[in-house]
């Protein structure tokens, strides 16, 4: 594809927050008439591989001039994981903590929280032997009992539970030690859907995080609708999208 075509394709579309399959043939077709779909298919491919569109739900594209969300990762995460890694290599699991959402929210707050998710069957597993080897606090899927009286008051709250099939996560390396991390679009839909364990970051903060997040990052709408969806929040995440942030997502919400 020639240079010009991609700078113009730049151009056209780098203003738009999200533009359909049918614009951007409508776009090519104005430089070549005859284009066929299969060939406009290969059109996309090429745009893809070189970083210049992105894919954010099937049928819609943005241009890639948002950076990758990829956090700092803490010397706490660091030592978590590589037990984790080590010991329950084969497993799916994720970890991450709230700090992360400090650069989207407008107060910084001053809990963290550290989260592991792992599958169902090695909850208790990795929580006796995470227990053994750390002085932090462990809960295991705690109760809103237990957030109110016990994880709000403690200093170094580690909370263990499952992890929801097909959660989007991401392997990661950090001094030589790889192991998973949640996507952006899993973390937005868990603070929205766990209000109780996530109450520091609810209201008009939440509000924040979310707008702040989809102007810096671009997100794949496909997998957090259908993270949303797996959580029986879906319609819920869709409208306060939609009320709150409608000139972000009014393309790409229905």
């Amino acid at each position: 594809m020639p240079k010009i075509i991609e700078n113009k394709v730049i151009e056209e579309f780098k203003d738009r927050d999200a533009f359909s399959r049918e614009e951007l043939f409508d776009f090519f077709r104005y430089f070549e008439p005859d284009l066929k779909e299969g060939t406009f298919g290969w059109r996309i491919y090429d745009l893809k591989n070189k970083n210049i569109i992105k894919s954010i739900q099937r049928g819609y594209y943005t241009i890639s001039h948002k950076q990758k969300y990829k956090p700092q990762i803490s010397g706490d995460i660091i030592k978590l994981a590589k037990v984790i890694s080590e010991r329950f290599e084969d497993v799916k699991y994720c970890l991450w903590d709230t700090d992360w959402i400090n650069q989207f929210s407008q107060h910084q707050s001053g809990k963290k929280l550290i989260i592991i998710e792992i599958e169902k069957d090695f909850i208790e597993s990795l929580y006796y032997e995470l227990k053994d080897s750390f002085r932090f606090d462990f809960y295991l899927n705690p109760d809103e009992k237990a957030i109110d009286f016990y994880i709000s008051e403690s200093k170094n709250p580690v909370i263990i539970k499952k992890l929801i099939t097909r959660s989007p996560i991401s392997k990661r390396t950090e001094k030589k030690i790889k192991f998973y991390t949640p996507l952006l679009e899993k973390i937005l839909v868990d603070l929205f859907t766990e209000n109780k364990l996530f109450y520091f970051y609810q209201g008009a903060e939440l509000m924040h995080v979310y707008e702040n997040a989809l102007k810096s990052y671009t997100l794949n709408y496909t997998k957090l609708f259908s993270y949303a969806k797996r959580r029986d929040r879906e319609k819920d995440i869709k409208q306060f999208m939609t009320n709150n942030m409608n000139h972000l997502v009014k393309d790409i919400i229905e």
